[in-house]
């Protein structure tokens, strides 16, 4: 059984160190001497020396040092591609071959480092430095270098003990490596104890609630002046403990792990792509420095570029929220909140005025994941943030067909249980956002050319309705006899406007006094009694605006649409439109009568429309 003896001491203001030589006969030898008066310690072995003195070290023979990579420093390519690969390992005398990419080794290891330039290329807290005595070991320092890495170098690279500073349990990793029992295995630990209470007290001060307040920064501030630290030493410091946290640890490592398997590929796909950008935004959420992120864009995502076209900003903010559904499985909290929820909700909207099916093959494709993964073992909980998505997306669903009913279709009947669900639907939305509701469905509904005057009145009826609803100023019943009323005025107006047009058309002189049309409204409503179209008398107002209908029709078939048609002139069509009250659907109609009848080619109508977009 190997035994070991420590040397603890310091050197300087500010460097500790801890000697340890392992070995079954480590007692039985020196290993060590000091020369008091230049301050120095010598730590040795046959063809081995390490000196530590109050600037630096001094070295020769075999062996390396070794550190914990902290978190955003350039590492080797071959280290960066496997995660495994958390510690740096540095052989005296090695070199590496860019063009072969293999390393080559010399009999030249002896060399100096001051402990600012220790310190500065590796670990800002602690470093190791090692060297082996064995007398089966080449003889010629190359190969002895060579033998040690083919030893012990995939332990020291992946070993947690080296991060965690656990000497026991680093040694008894490496030691039984050499197979030499008389082996004797030298390690020098070096910390930076300026460095070590910056970071310990960041630490503990960020892992409190993730963040750093003023007064806490003014600590910090400080304390670097005290101690004289630079201000890069405290930033990779500060960064490599943001790194550590747990929480963030999860998300940054599923962010280089994305990255190295497209660095693989040479490519990000649109799924990579959306992985990472969710990855970012659960980043903002949890208060994780996008500078983890920006180093490693910089260290791997340097000249890849999506593989097809760019997508629809609305198609990859779905992927990015449906990608997060799944990052549970990687112990990453990914929940959708309302802003996520906010974003599908309008991308389906905009998927949806585009005509474009990629977003339900998206929601198809999430689904059958959901599926297969529960099918094969994993949390059924997963399934609760894509219940989530379904819920809303069905709400939209729900209250965007009643509200376009509303508006453009005649004859919508509208139930007190239908009333009751736009109500619960509307709230849910409200929480998601307030004046969500308006956003989604009313504000462009507003502004579109073909909403006519009584889609219109419908709509803001129904607004007025349910805000009085819930102010306990009105009822469901009541705005449900609302819109029938309103429904019941649209079709009387239809029938009123079938019915009166031809007569007044015909025989226009006829109608032209107010006694004259109030005969035509008693007979036009005995006519529509008989016919069961109508139980009462036309309403006054009604009759009125359907005459005044049939004038505006009139003029404009024979006075301007003839103008616009000859002139093709736009805007005279537009002003019309805009002035008239008429609903467009209504004005087009009458275009296409007036084009059949005078056996005009309807593409000079098509061309005459096109110039309003």
């Amino acid at each position: 059984m190997h035994k070991d003896i420590r040397l603890h001491g310091q050197t300087g203001d500010h460097i500790e160190y801890f000697a340890m030589v392992v070995g079954t006969e480590a007692y039985q030898r020196y290993f060590f001497n000091i020369v008091q008066e230049e301050g120095q310690l010598r730590i040795f072995s046959p063809g081995n020396d390490f000196i530590i003195t109050p600037g630096g070290i001094t070295y020769q023979g075999n062996g390396g040092y070794f550190c914990e990579y902290m978190f955003g420093v350039d590492q080797p390519s071959s280290d960066l591609v496997k995660p495994e690969i958390i510690n740096r390992l540095v052989m005296y005398g090695a070199r590496a071959d860019e063009k072969s990419g293999t390393v080559r080794f010399s009999d030249r290891t002896a060399g100096n480092e001051s402990f600012e330039n220790i310190f500065f290329e590796g670990n800002a807290v602690c470093n190791y430095f090692f060297f082996v005595h064995s007398n089966l070991l080449s003889r010629k320092l190359k190969n002895q270098q060579e033998e040690l890495v083919r030893y012990i170098g995939k332990i020291i690279k992946r070993s947690a003990a080296v991060g965690e500073e656990r000497d026991d349990v680093l040694i008894s990793e490496i030691f039984p490596l050499l197979k030499d029992d008389e082996a004797q295995l030298f390690v020098i630990k070096l910390i930076h104890r300026n460095h070590r209470e910056y970071r310990d007290l960041f630490r503990q001060l960020y892992f409190r609630n993730k963040k750093i307040g003023d007064e806490d920064f003014t600590l910090l501030t400080n304390l670097a002046a005290r101690h004289q630290i630079d201000r890069y030493q405290q930033e990779r410091m500060r960064i490599d403990v943001m790194y550590r946290h747990p929480a963030n640890k999860r998300i940054v490592d599923e962010y280089r792990n994305i990255l190295l398997a497209c660095n693989a590929k040479g490519e990000i796909n649109h799924v990579d792509n959306a992985r990472l950008t969710r990855l970012k935004t659960l980043s903002v959420r949890n208060k994780i420095p996008g500078a983890l992120f920006y180093t490693l864009d910089e260290m791997l995502n340097k000249g890849r570029s999506l593989v097809s076209k760019v997508e629809q900003d609305y198609i990859s903010a779905t992927r990015q929220v449906l990608e997060g559904i799944f990052l549970r499985e990687k112990d990453i909290e990914s929940l959708i909140d309302r802003d996520d929820m906010l974003a599908l909700v309008k991308s389906k909207k905009k998927a949806m005025e585009n005509r474009d099916h990629s977003f339900d093959q998206l929601m198809l494709a999430a689904s059958k994941e959901c599926d297969e993964k529960i099918r094969d073992g994993v949390d059924p909980s997963l399934l609760d943030g894509f219940s989530y998505v379904i819920t809303y997306l069905d709400r939209y669903d729900s209250v965007s067909n009643l509200v376009s009913q509303l508006a453009f279709m005649e004859n919508v009947r509208v139930t007190d249980e239908m009333l009751s669900g736009l109500l619960e639907h509307r709230a849910a939305f409200e929480n998601l956002k307030e004046g969500c509701f308006t956003d989604l469905f009313i504000r462009e509904l507003f502004q579109n050319s073909y909403l006519g005057r009584f889609g219109r009145r419908k709509v803001k009826t129904l607004l007025d309705g349910l805000d009085a609803i819930e102010n306990d100023s009105g009822t469901i019943e009541r705005l449900t006899e609302e819109l029938m009323e309103i429904d019941q005025e649209e079709r009387i107006s239809i029938v009123l406007l079938e019915h009166v047009r031809d007569r007044i058309r015909n025989f226009y002189s006829k109608f032209s006094t107010k006694a004259d049309q109030e005969a035509l409204r008693r007979e036009v409503s005995e006519e529509l009694k008989t016919k069961k179209r109508i139980r009462n008398d036309i309403p006054v107002h009604l009759f009125n605006e359907t005459i005044f209908t049939i004038k505006k029709e009139a003029m404009y078939l024979h006075s301007l649409l003839p103008t616009i048609v000859a002139e093709r002139n736009v805007s005279l069509r537009e002003d019309f439109l805009e002035n008239s009250g008429l609903d467009r659907f209504y004005v087009e109609e009458l275009e296409r009568e007036y084009y059949e009848k005078n056996e005009l080619e309807i593409e000079g109508l098509y061309q005459i429309r096109k110039g309003l977009s």
